[in-house]
This record gives structure tokens, C-alpha cells and sequence, in this order.
């Protein structure tokens, strides 16, 4: 039986992430193909009997097509966002230049602000939908 300062230490390396030397499962898995998962997928294709499946060991290469050129607007909803940006960029100019003017009337300010703020909300209307947003991976997470 091992003294309380070697199972210590062995509580802190099984925390720590440090592998088991007894232990198969927690082997480094980097570049290495995941046995259990390829099993469960065969057991699953022999199972429905739809397909004949032979198993192979082949790398799958995945090329995306990630042209990052500007493309003219093809929809509507494409121009209306086009044209909410413009807005949205007119508006902080306008109120870039109201800053500078000495004597303003309130009413153009509010005007200026409410159109600012009507292209921000309209963004929620013209956007498009996120399965087709290229900047997000699986998860819904930003690249």
C-alpha cells in the first residue's frame, strides 16, 4: 500500500491531466484515429444493411472554398443590408459633423441619432441566416 505522500502525488498527476502509465485510455490522442468511434460506426453500418461498407484507411481532405472577394448583392435582403449600412455610415458622419457645429438645433440631433439607432435595428431584419455565415465554425463559434 502506498504512503500518503505517493498517493498524493498520484492525485495531483491524475488532476493534472498527467497519463497513467497503467492506464490505456488516457494515452495521448493527437494525429491518432479513434479506435471506439470507427467500431461504433462500422456495428452501425452493418446494422442497417442499406449499404456494404468496408471498412478502409484513407485521409479525408476537406478543401473550402474561402475566396474572400467582394461579390456584387444578389438578393434583396442583400441590398436592403447594403443600404442599412450606408445608413448606419451616413448617420455617424452626420453626427460627427453635428459635433463641430457651434449652434444646432435639438430636433437634428434626435434626428440624427433615431436614424443611427433605425440602421442598427434594421441589421437584425436584414441579416441572413447563421448556418451560411462562413466566419462560424460548427459550433456556432467565431473563426
Amino acid at each position: 500500500m502506498p504512503n500518503r505522500a505517493e498517493r498524493r502525488a498520484q492525485a495531483r498527476q491524475s488532476r493534472n491531466g498527467v497519463p497513467q502509465p497503467n492506464q490505456p485510455n488516457n494515452r495521448g490522442r493527437g494525429g491518432l484515429v479513434d479506435e471506439y468511434s470507427l467500431q461504433e460506426r462500422s456495428r452501425r453500418l452493418a446494422e442497417s444493411g442499406d449499404v456494404e461498407w468496408k471498412p478502409r484507411a484513407e485521409t479525408v481532405i476537406v478543401e473550402k472554398d474561402d475566396d474572400k472577394q467582394m461579390r456584387p448583392p444578389h438578393s434583396l435582403r442583400q441590398w436592403f443590408r447594403v443600404l442599412t449600412w450606408l445608413l448606419i455610415v451616413a448617420s455617424a458622419i452626420a453626427f460627427a459633423v453635428l459635433m463641430w457645429i457651434p449652434k444646432r438645433p435639438m430636433w437634428v440631433i434626435i434626428a440624427v441619432c433615431a436614424t443611427f439607432v433605425v440602421g442598427v435595428l434594421s441589421l437584425f431584419f436584414t441579416a441572413g441566416d447563421y448556418r451560411h455565415n462562413p466566419n462560424l465554425d460548427d459550433n456556432g463559434t467565431a473563426v
